[in-house]
């Protein structure tokens, strides 16, 4: 089942807005009964401005109002092209700790795949093309201590979006 975006967020409108149940608002944001629970008690998410999904229409009120009703129903993501295609994009942000896996992953890609370009891998790895030529042309300032190792495995791209990188650059080179 999709989940709402910003769950936390939306779980705290919920609590403050509707009469559902901890279980309904938990089973929709795919969070724990007993975090909806701490939310409710300001144990959680005190900061956390709520996300109103009648506004942003993951939900109707006519909807909450038939689970306000039935405290065994549960409630239903609206369906959306772009509120999928936001949730499929998937998170952009590299945590500090994997930064420095980056060129790790950049060398396993230029060595085993010398045909993905610059610009894929930008893309696909989230970094430079100034970087890449520096691990390419063997003058990146910590190259000594460079292993390639598949991005993949290290948590930087998904395995789906390197193999259609692949599948592009084949393509291209076909061409």
């Amino acid at each position: 089942m999709a989940l709402p975006l910003m769950p936390k967020a939306t779980a705290v409108w919920l609590v403050e807005n509707t009469g559902l149940t901890f279980e309904q608002i938990a089973d929709f944001c795919g969070m724990h009964t007993l975090e909806v629970q701490a939310i409710a008690d300001g144990d959680v998410a005190a900061n956390i401005m709520g996300y109103n999904p009648i506004t942003n229409g993951q939900l109707t009120k006519e909807e909450i109002e038939r689970c306000e009703k039935d405290s065994k129903a549960s409630l239903q993501l609206l369906e959306h092209p772009e509120i999928e295609r936001l949730l499929n994009k998937g998170a952009r942000y590299v945590s500090h700790a994997k930064r420095g896996d980056r060129p790790d992953g950049i060398a396993w890609i230029v060595k085993n795949h010398p045909e993905i370009s610059d610009t894929q891998i930008v893309k696909l790895l989230r970094t430079t093309k100034a970087t890449i030529t520096a691990i390419r042309e063997k003058t990146h300032k910590n190259i000594h201590n460079i292993h390639p190792k598949n991005p993949v495995t290290l948590g930087l791209c998904s395995e789906s979006d390197l193999n259609k990188a692949i599948a592009v650059s084949v393509k291209r080179v076909d061409k």
